[in-house]
């Protein structure tokens, strides 16, 4: 059956040679993201005057467009101003730019649900600004942050896919190259594809929802 042929070890390596860019480009996006997003939403929640209202507008144009225009701006816009990546770092930059507006809201969130009593308390006892901030505010932000940071992760993943865009051999990709050499490909490949989504994005949300209660279990 045509169905079963689909999945012959050529065609299964190829998918899982998507599957690996897939995995690269959402890692490194990630961690640029935590980064980028951990600090913006430190600088914003600490109200610095002139910076913070800055960022806010920044983040609030971002995470209001599609992350697809941001994708094509970063290939096709960038260029045109001398800076210029390949496909795949193009990808990475597109994800990084979203997710670290999405993930500086998440931040903020997090902080502002910590007392204010706790930021003066720490400031009572001699400590600076930034050693409170590392050293009482921010454990007592994550553990209500993490979550939501897995869920904003798990859509990062999914996101990769829009990537197809650029012509990125992630896994997407990879499948429609498949069945673009025979239609009777379509379904098993979307089948592959669904299989393959699942297990990592259902993998993090039992991640998400073990740190959920975890959080409660305090």
């Amino acid at each position: 059956m045509a169905f079963f042929e689909a999945f012959s070890w050529i065609n299964i390596r190829f998918l899982l040679d998507g599957l690996l860019v897939t995995v690269e480009v959402s890692l490194i996006s990630m961690v640029l993201s935590l980064l980028i997003g951990g600090i913006t939403g430190i600088l914003r929640f600490s109200e610095i005057p002139f910076l913070s209202k800055i960022l806010g507008v920044i983040i609030d144009v971002i995470r209001n467009l599609p992350l697809l225009l941001i994708i094509f701006f970063t290939y096709f816009a960038l260029p045109q101003i001398g800076i210029q990546f390949d496909i795949f770092w193009s990808a990475v930059a597109a994800l990084t730019i979203f997710e670290s507006a999405m993930l500086s809201e998440i931040f903020r969130a997090g902080l502002n649900a910590v007392p204010k009593g706790q930021m003066e308390a720490g400031l009572s006892t001699g400590l600076t600004y930034p050693q409170t901030m590392w050293q009482i505010i921010l454990p007592q932000a994550i553990k209500s942050m993490v979550p939501a940071i897995v869920s904003q992760l798990i859509s990062l993943i999914k996101d990769t896919s829009l990537a197809i865009i650029i012509s990125l051999p992630e896994v997407t990709h990879n499948a429609r190259i498949i069945y673009g050499q025979d239609s009777s490909y379509v379904l098993p490949m979307y089948v592959a594809l669904t299989v393959l989504y699942f297990i990592i994005c259902y993998a993090l949300s039992l991640l998400s929802n073990y740190l959920e209660r975890r959080k409660y279990s305090y």
